[in-house]
């Protein structure tokens, strides 16, 4: 009869090996769902940064090509080829060139060989002359490459200048 008791308190006290078991189970399955979630915030917060590196740089191209037409010492003007565009903007005794070619704008000015890279995977660019009236504006839309399939917002920009010293 003692032995009986002793039994009993013994099955009380401890868990059993499919008790066990189950609390693994139970741990591994939290674990997954909770590594998953972590990847998924990851993933998407890297998504986020590069969102926001590929407007700051497009408008930080956008500025750099305003300010250029805004010192235009001459008549502006755009070619268009089989590689891409390029716009011509005169300023006090040299030239700057805009290329749009191969999914990349470049800033050059024409006297140098070097060409600044202001903005990489554009799918479009395209400049053009928007008069009204008396004042010749330019307009620039750029539409910047997505890197993510899922993303929905398409990357469009769309700057406008006036070139102050034109005739």
């Amino acid at each position: 009869m003692k032995l009986r008791t002793n039994l009993s308190r013994l099955r009380t006290r401890g868990i059993s090996l499919i008790e066990c078991l189950v609390y693994l189970v139970v741990f591994a399955i939290l674990m997954n769902i909770g590594g998953a979630a972590f990847y998924f915030c990851w993933d998407h917060s890297k998504a986020l940064i590069y969102a926001t590196d590929d407007v700051e740089s497009a408008l930080r191209a956008g500025e750099d090509w305003r300010a250029d037409v805004r010192l235009a010492a001459g008549r502006i003007t755009v070619e268009t080829n089989a590689a891409g565009e390029v716009i011509r903007i005169p300023e006090n005794g040299k030239e700057i060139l805009y290329r749009f070619a191969s999914g990349e704008v470049r800033r050059q000015v024409a006297s140098e060989s070097f060409s600044q890279l202001l903005l990489a995977k554009v799918k479009a660019s395209q400049m053009q002359s928007d008069a009204r009236g008396d004042v010749a504006a330019w307009r620039w839309e750029l539409e910047l490459t997505q890197r993510r399939r899922e993303t929905q917002m398409p990357l469009l920009f769309t700057f406008e200048a006036v070139a102050k010293n034109t005739p």
